[in-house]
């Protein structure tokens, strides 16, 4: 009988296998990371249906939200796909769809101008053009390398990710504002926002440096992060156009069933909609 004992070398195999399918490198990061933690977990143990679904139990256990989980199962699953041990994987849990935003993540117009208020009193431009390169155009944060000095002359960035290829159009002020800094920066062509050594910013330092920010703004930290500036663009976009199908195609989204999680509103503001009916005396 074949045993099935989860080792280095194979893990080590399948992020190659992750690589050559063309996983972004953010995918194969928290893939290889998530099944790290279930390697520790199974300790040595043989790989058994019992034991995967024992793990997504433990996971289960220890309070993780819904969406985590069944991402680290997404990882598991597909790490069992490759191993060839289809009979050991496992369901995702059941999420039902939220119909509202937690109010106390929501990052708004307000907070995202605080933010950059913030960054020009303390004088980090780089920070502060990021934030508002991210927030202007709904970019992901790892799209942030298609920001370049060609893009920005010709007000348009092409942006291959996840085996597609969209273009987005710049703002003009946007634009400006992108020029201006390489020319400080004595940066005459490719990536616009670098590391002083010349590097490309990673999305850790990107995180680590927004959240800086917060005591500054005087915004709530766990509202920062670069994927709320695309939450926000989302829904300021729409609610300025109206066009789902636009704002889909902008974000890059194969379903509009993606796109409609980025519109969940707050409580708050659901309960001021509910106000405004009339439909009571």
């Amino acid at each position: 009988m074949t045993e099935h004992r989860l080792t280095s070398p194979q893990i080590q195999a399948f992020a190659q296998h992750l690589l050559l399918e063309e996983k972004s490198a953010a995918t194969i990061e928290k893939y290889i990371r998530d099944v790290h933690a279930f390697a520790c977990w199974l300790d040595g143990r043989e790989i058994s249906k019992e034991l995967t679904s024992q793990w997504k139990a433990h996971l289960v256990e220890r309070d993780y939200a819904p969406a985590s989980i069944n991402a680290k199962l997404s990882a598991l699953n597909s790490l069992l796909e490759f191993l060839g041990l289809n009979d050991c994987r496992v369901k995702f849990l059941r999420v039902q769809r939220r119909l509202f935003r937690d109010a106390c993540r929501e990052l708004t117009k307000e907070d995202y101008q605080r933010l950059l208020d913030a960054a020009t009193r303390l004088g980090r431009e780089r920070l502060g053009l990021l934030v508002e390169a991210i927030g202007s155009t709904g970019i992901r944060v790892s799209e942030v390398r298609y920001l370049t000095v060609e893009a920005a002359r010709q007000g348009k960035a092409e942006i291959s990710l996840k085996g597609k290829i969209r273009t987005i159009l710049l703002p003009g002020k946007l634009c400006r504002k992108l020029l201006k800094y390489a020319q400080k920066q004595k940066t005459t062509a490719g990536e616009i926002f670098r590391t002083k050594s010349g590097k490309e910013l990673s999305r850790r330092q990107i995180w680590a440096e927004m959240k800086s920010l917060c005591k500054y703004a005087g915004v709530e930290p766990r509202k920062v992060f670069p994927h709320n500036l695309r939450h926000l663009f989302a829904t300021v976009f729409y609610r300025a156009c109206r066009d789902i199908v636009k704002l889909s195609d902008l974000l890059g989204h194969s379903s509009i069933e993606t796109t409609r999680i980025y519109l969940v509103t707050s409580g708050a503001e659901h309960q001021r909609t509910l106000d405004r009916l009339g439909l009571i005396s």
